[in-house]
């Protein structure tokens, strides 16, 4: 048994998806100071097997009613990337503090219009940069903040691998799926430098700045070889740090 604080946070999940099947609702479910309040999708069948699977007190086939709900204090947002910011700043203007899957939009314009709203809401928006809960990485950032002293450089590196998915399909549940999903316009993926920079990018870039500050400036340079894209980042910190990112995908050899 999961012992659970007294006062928990009532959790809405928007999407039933990859990301909230293999991550968010069964956080929701484990979390001591959360429940797993609502789910929403437009996918009726699919929606029904999560709620099941999960024990959802209410579900939601529109998005709108689940918002007024009064029950429901925060939402995750895990839905395709290209729905990630509209779904953010009708949750902010709802009244509800929002949990939002990187990446947090597709272009820099939406991203800073949601920016603008997450002041007027006066809510929390916080982005899905998981990395930063990582054990590993928070040993890294007490000892850069309380022991390693002045900062010179930071090398650092995301490499996905060729046999990522072998892995993950090993390990991670089945994943559900259903033909009345709601889909993008258009495929994500079509333009695999852009998807490959926001899939996986976020999570390099997002590191950075939690290690060292904001990032200044940068300079790139991409080499495309056997179905691999290889970026080579130049990068300067606000306090004077220099950077050298790596971001790889596909490697041949393990993925981290």
């Amino acid at each position: 048994m999961i012992a659970k604080d007294e006062r928990r946070l009532k959790v809405g999940v928007l999407g039933c998806g990859p990301i909230a099947q293999a991550a968010h609702l069964e956080a929701c479910v484990k979390a001591r100071n959360a429940d797993l309040y609502a789910i929403c999708d437009v996918a009726e069948d699919l929606l029904g097997r999560m709620a099941c699977a999960h024990g959802a007190e209410r579900t939601f086939t529109d998005y709108d009613a689940m918002l007024a709900d009064p029950g429901v204090e925060a939402v995750i947002v895990a839905t395709s990337d290209a729905f990630h910011v509209e779904a953010s700043v009708k949750a902010l203007r709802a009244g509800k503090h929002v949990l939002c899957e990187k990446p947090l939009g597709v272009s820099v314009e939406e991203v800073e219009r949601l920016r603008d709203v997450v002041r007027e809401s006066g809510r929390l928006l916080q982005v899905g940069h998981m990395k930063r809960f990582d054990a590993g990485l928070q040993a890294a950032k007490r000892f850069v903040d309380e022991e390693m002293g002045q900062r010179l450089a930071l090398k650092a590196w995301y490499c996905d691998s060729t046999h990522r998915y072998a892995m993950t399909d090993a390990v991670q549940p089945a994943i559900v799926t259903s033909r009345h999903a709601r889909k993008p316009a258009t495929d994500p993926k079509a333009d695999r430098r852009r998807y490959y920079m926001l899939a996986h990018g976020s999570h390099l870039v997002d590191t950075a700045r939690w290690l060292c500050g904001p990032i200044v400036e940068v300079r790139a340079r991409l080499l495309e070889r056997f179905g691999a894209c290889c970026w080579l980042v130049e990068a300067g910190f606000a306090d004077g740090t220099l950077g050298q990112l790596d971001l790889t995908v596909a490697v041949r050899m393990d993925w981290h």
